[in-house]
This record gives structure tokens, sequence and C-alpha cells, in this order.
């Protein structure tokens, strides 16, 4: 794969031409231009994915409100937080694809313009249909904008320290974003109302787009027909997968709808096997998943955010239920967590330059895993310091450690041809470990309530469900992933 800077002398980062690469002239390793970091383009990117991340939690935190103001009823408010993780989840392998043939920073800034429109109609929405058909058009324009947002940062970076360092800004911005979500939530809903927490997007994406418009230099396109079969199942697969997953925990896992999703899930998956293997411009390209060095990374990128949803999403259930904080309140205390994740973001890049990416990502794996089996011993007279407080540090500490090393390893091995493709599973399979994370340990956590265990006890028993995922991202990620950096 090029890591070349891709503006050289004469490029106008504001234009959409692309040079091929054999046309590029030569930058030097140790010319300024190679060495310096472009920082405010990486910003730009991060503030990107951040705005996409945080959008689900943001929201979560103003669903009573948006209930009472526009009469939702109770089955239907879920679908103002499930549509929007349908559409994105179901849509981003294909617009992977789509990116890399009208280039990726063409494909965010109009997915970027769709979101930041859509954000707009939500908060002027004025019955439930009408939120819930602008929530459907964040979530095409998130999957439109999403998989863009690391291959320009792979293609602005070079391999070793400045690349890790864009990465620990990156990781930032996903760790934090569902944390920050729902302190922006609390905040927003309690002083001006649930309709700024789609108006707060409609600043924010301005600023993305004039950013990405003035800093972000287009990366090569793949010009290549579409694969209109792997993206019919890939988009029929993914939906119904995320669907089910969605679904099980409220319906039942042996509901007719929750089935049928996962039958349509395993049909459509199995017709992009079979329809990939023949195609020269796949959608998804299996070698990805024909190795353990290249696969293993992607299934711990499934797992770490299954257990981190878990984690954020029990927070708000114990601390607003059983210590009876409000929303803003229990947005303010996921700040501990954050807090540690900053702190280790900062020392992530040099960590990765002297050990390596699997070193790192281990021990960031290690320290969430024993944050939530720490965080899995509450009880009913636990108070936030004495329960939640440890966990949540040390949950920011390994959370820190854990996804730039992982993203590393998953860009960096990717064939210069499949960078996109890899972006594209990468962001698909964070949606899908949140999808599997809250389906399973709901399910544990209703089943125990169910029988007995109080609101204390039945979250103790879905926590320690959840440990399982850390536990076999770091089996996994320890064994197969392949170090990108020269260590010193």
């Amino acid at each position: 794969m090029s890591t070349q800077p891709l503006q050289s002398a004469g490029h106008d980062p504001g234009d959409d031409r692309v040079i091929p690469p054999g046309q590029r002239p030569a930058a030097s390793d140790h010319s300024p231009s190679a060495q310096r970091l472009r920082y405010p383009a990486v910003i730009v990117l991060c503030l990107t994915q951040l705005i996409l991340v945080i959008d689900n939690s943001v929201v979560n935190v103003a669903l009573p409100q948006i209930r009472h103001a526009l009469g939702f009823s109770a089955t239907g408010l879920s679908w103002v937080v499930t549509s929007y993780a349908l559409v994105f989840g179901g849509l981003v392998l294909l617009s992977g694809k789509v990116g890399s043939i009208i280039g990726p920073r063409r494909a965010l800034l109009i997915g970027v313009s769709i979101f930041t429109v859509a954000s707009a109609l939500g908060g002027a929405a004025t019955m439930p249909a009408m939120l819930i058909a602008a929530r459907i058009l964040q979530g095409l324009g998130a999957a439109l904008a999403a998989p863009g947002t690391l291959v320009l940062l792979m293609s602005i970076t070079r391999p070793g320290p400045q690349r890790a360092r864009a990465m620990t800004v990156f990781v930032l911005a996903i760790s934090i974003g569902a944390a920050l979500g729902l302190l922006l939530g609390g905040l927003l809903t309690t002083s001006l109302g649930w309709e700024w927490v789609m108006f707060v997007n409609i600043p924010i994406g301005l600023v993305v787009l004039v950013g990405v418009r003035l800093l972000v230099p287009e990366a090569p396109r793949a010009p290549a027909r579409l694969d209109v079969g792997g993206a019919v199942a890939s988009t029929t697969g993914m939906t119904a997968l995320v669907y089910g997953l969605i679904n099980a925990e409220s319906q039942g896992w042996a509901s007719p709808p929750v089935l049928v999703s996962f039958a349509l899930a395993i049909a459509g998956l199995l017709a992009l096997v079979l329809i990939e293997r023949r195609h020269a411009a796949p959608v998804v390209p299996l070698e990805f998943f024909t190795q353990m060095r290249s696969a293993a990374p992607l299934v711990a990128m499934m797992l770490i955010p299954a257990g981190q949803a878990g984690f954020l999403y029990f927070a708000a259930l114990f601390t607003q239920n059983a210590l009876g904080f409000t929303p803003l309140q229990t947005g303010l205390s996921v700040l501990p967590f954050s807090a540690a994740l900053l702190v280790t973001n900062v020392l992530t890049s040099r960590l990765v330059t002297r050990l390596g990416e699997r070193i790192v990502g281990s021990l960031g794996m290690a320290g969430l895993l024993a944050g939530l089996v720490w965080m899995s011993r509450i009880d009913a007279a636990d108070t936030f310091a004495g329960g939640l407080l440890g966990p949540f540090v040390l949950l920011g500490l390994g959370a820190g450690l854990t996804i730039a090393p992982l993203t590393a390893v998953i860009m960096h091995q990717a064939p210069p041809a499949h960078v996109a493709a890899a972006s594209s599973l990468n962001q698909a399979m964070q949606q899908l470990g949140g999808a599997l994370g809250l389906a399973v340990m709901t399910t544990v956590y209703g089943s125990a309530a169910a029988g007995g265990a109080g609101e204390a006890g039945a979250i103790a028993t879905a926590l320690t469900a959840g440990v399982v995922f850390p536990l076999l991202a770091l089996t996994l990620f320890a064994t197969w992933a392949r170090p990108t950096t020269t260590t010193h």
C-alpha cells in the first residue's frame, strides 16, 4: 500500500482530481512535508467519526421527552434508535465499495451533507413518522461517510509514529463517542429540549464539510463495475442480522420476526460468499477471512464494542434506576471513563512505537476484561464511588490502549485495492458488535430480573456474561495479530 502523502507540489486539497500514483513526485522520507503530521486534516476526519458514533447515545437520553412530545407508542419509540442502527449497519459494506469507485472524499462529503440535512429534519419533526424518516436518512448518510474517514486518514499519514499519533486521535473519537453522547444528550435535553440532540449536528456537520473541502485531499479511486449481486446480498444479510440482534431481547430469540431475520441473514451472507468468489471487484473481498491473521483482528473488532456497549448501557441503568441519578448526572458519571481514556491516548502512540500493536492492544484488552469483571461484582448496596468509579477508570485505560492498535492492524494489512473494503468491514464489525453485545447481555439481564435477582443482581449477571467478549478478543488478537510498525 502506498504510504506517500497525497498532497504534493501543485495539488490543491480542495480538488477532487486524483493524480495517478505513478505520476506523483516522490517525497523524501526526510523532507518536512513527509515528516509533518497534518493535524487539522486529522482532526476534521476524527470529528466526522465522532458525530456518527455519538448519534445513538445522544438520542437515547432524550427518548422519554421524544415520546411525550411526539406521541410515540412504547414499541414505536424503539425505532428512533433502531432505524439509524439498521440502515447504518446494513449499508456500510456497500457504501465502502461506492466510496472506492467515486472517491472516499466525495463519498464522505455527500454522506455528511445527507446526515446534516437529516438532522435538521429530525429536529423539526412534529410526528413520529417524520422523526423515523429523518433517522433513516441519517443512517444512510452515516453509512456513506463512515468508510471514507479511515481511508482518508491512511492516505494522509505515513506508517510508524506519524500514523500511530493520528490513530490515537481517531480512537479517541470512537471510544469516547458513546460516553460523550450520554453527557451531551443530558445537557441538551435538560437545558434546550429534545430537538437539540438533532440540531446539534448541524453546526458540527458544516464544520466538517468546510474542513474536509479545504484540508483533506482525495485518495486514489478504484474505478470498477459495481458488484450488484454482492451489494444486494451484503445489504440484505447485514440489515437482517442487525435487525434480528436489535429485536432479539424485546421480542424473544425464538419469535417469528427474529427467526426470519436470522434466516435472511444466513441466506444473504451465504449468497455473498458464492457471488464474491467469482467477482473481480467484490464488495467484500473474501481473502480477509481466509487467513486467521486478517480474520482474527476483524472478529476482535466486533467483540470489543460488544463488551463496551453493554458496560455503558448497564452503567446508565444502574445510575438511574438504582442510584436515582438524573440523565445529566448519568452523563457526568462517565467522565472518569472518558478522562482515563484520554490520558491513555496521549501515551498510546509512543507505546505502540516502542512495543508494537500486539503487546499494547493485548494490554488494553486485558484492562477491559479486568474492568468488566470488577464491575460485574456490583450490588445494591454500592455507591457510585464504591461500585463504579474504579471499573470506569480501568475500562477507560483499557479502551485507550485497545482500539488504535486494533484498527491499525486491520487497515495496514489490507491490500492497496481493498483499503476501502477494510474500512467498511471495520465499521460493520463495530455495528454488529454493539448490537450483539446488547442483545446477549440484555437477554441475560431480563432472565435474571425475571428470576428475582433484583436490579443490581440482574445487572451483575449480565456483565458477567459480557466478560466473554473481551476475553475472546484478547485471545484472538494476542495469538494472531501481526506488527505493522518497527519497535525500538
